[in-house]
């Protein structure tokens, strides 16, 4: 049985941190693509990013340097370091894992990320 479980969510303050989490059961986690979506309010499921097996990584424009994704496969971990958070990365964050020539994407619940003052 699949399951992609998220944490780390919460609200933070402009200019702040915070570090998601998503831990993977059910899959051979390491040959996975790993990626972080979100979803705002009015607006569609966007890739944020996303990290392949051997560890390349790719950004949205709009979180590029100051988002990483990394992965630990000993732990079946995907992370997003969200630093110098702005309002607009408000949403709902998902995890996501894709077999590189799958055809079956599997999702987390979700977890709500809200920057305000």
């Amino acid at each position: 049985q699949v399951q992609l479980v998220e944490s780390g969510g919460g609200l933070v303050q402009p200019g702040g941190s915070l570090r998601l989490s998503c831990a993977a059961s059910g899959i051979n986690f390491s040959i996975y693509v790993m990626g972080w979506y979100r979803q705002a309010p009015g607006s569609q499921r966007e890739l944020v990013a996303s990290i392949s097996s051997t560890g390349g990584t790719n950004y949205a424009e709009s979180v590029k340097g100051r988002f990483t994704i990394s992965r630990d496969n000993a732990k079946n971990t995907v992370y997003l370091q969200m630093n110098s958070l702005k309002p607009e990365d408000t949403a709902v964050y998902y995890c996501n894992g894709k077999r590189m020539y799958g055809d079956y994407e599997y999702w987390g619940q979700g977890t709500q990320v809200t920057v305000s003052s």
